[in-house]
């Protein structure tokens, strides 16, 4: 339910979204779905992103960093965040966003409620989209912490059912209770013969039940077990796309490897078989 809040003097007039759910997925990791306020949102294509801002009055959470004193605390604080959300939603965007205790905005979207207001921007931008794979071939969608993003915007706009390829997601976190989506991915794999799902965590020493799945980083992974283990196929720069976004050591780290296998960094005047979407 959307809650109205008394209007702030200091907020200013142009905040033209509403913040209206908010899922915990653990302490600062969270999912926040964002509507606008008076206006329609942009089509757009999976793996796009938007940028969401508050303005510098916004408190913070508590167990932030302090902040030094802001020169024009009026001024919108902005961020661009791939969206999670279907492309086919017209209503809300959908973000997968981590706390950055140090952070100018992230501290400020973590004190937000549920009913309160906040700034989105209308366009809507991005190149990491699917335009350059094709239909028929296989898809690898490779992520660590919230690089998953653009992934559940892409699965979610039904690339399943419209591409012919077999599709197949890696996501790296430290903790099973880091792997956002979890419960979709798996349910999605376990219903779709298209679709595999690989989490993987690097300290399952933490971990409160016993971890039974993969360990280590994904691009490890990718060394110590074979390809078709992984997958469920063998890939090819000939028949297989691969996506890479989050940590720019495992992307770095996966385009040497991929490269010694054959596939070619995609450019726009090069095309190729790697694309990439760097998270810092």
């Amino acid at each position: 339910m959307t809650r109205e809040f008394p209007k702030d003097p200091l907020m200013p007039l142009d905040l033209n979204a509403v913040f209206t759910k908010r899922t915990d997925i653990a302490p600062g990791l969270s999912i926040f779905r964002v509507e606008p306020d008076g206006w329609e949102l942009a089509d757009f294509e999976p793996g796009q992103y938007a940028a969401i801002g508050l303005p510098g009055t916004a408190p913070r959470c508590e167990g932030a960093d302090p902040e030094e004193t802001l020169e024009k605390p009026e001024k919108i604080i902005r961020r661009a965040y791939s969206i999670a959300s279907s492309s086919l939603a017209k209503k809300y965007l959908e973000f997968y966003v981590v706390l950055v205790e140090s952070g100018a905005l992230t501290p400020r979207l973590f004190a937000m409620e549920p009913g309160q207001k906040l700034w989105m921007g209308k366009k809507i931008t991005g190149v990491f989209t699917l335009d350059s794979a094709p239909p028929d071939k296989n898809l690898v969608l490779i992520s660590t912490g919230t690089g998953l993003a653009p992934y559940i915007s892409m699965l979610r706009s039904s690339i399943l059912e419209t591409r012919a390829g077999k599709v197949a997601v890696l996501h790296g976190a430290r903790h099973s209770w880091d792997l956002g989506y979890r419960d979709e991915l798996t349910e999605l794999a376990q219903t779709n013969g298209k679709f595999r799902y690989l989490p993987s965590i690097t300290r399952p020493q933490m971990e409160k039940t016993p971890w039974e799945g993969v360990t280590g980083y994904i691009q490890n992974i990718w060394e110590e077990m074979p390809p078709s283990e992984i997958l469920g196929f063998e890939p090819t720069p000939e028949d297989t796309h691969f996506y890479l976004c989050g940590n720019p050591s495992m992307i770095d780290t996966m385009v040497e490897k991929l490269e010694e296998r054959g596939f070619k960094e995609h450019k726009k005047r090069d095309p190729g078989e790697i694309h990439l979407e760097r998270y810092w």
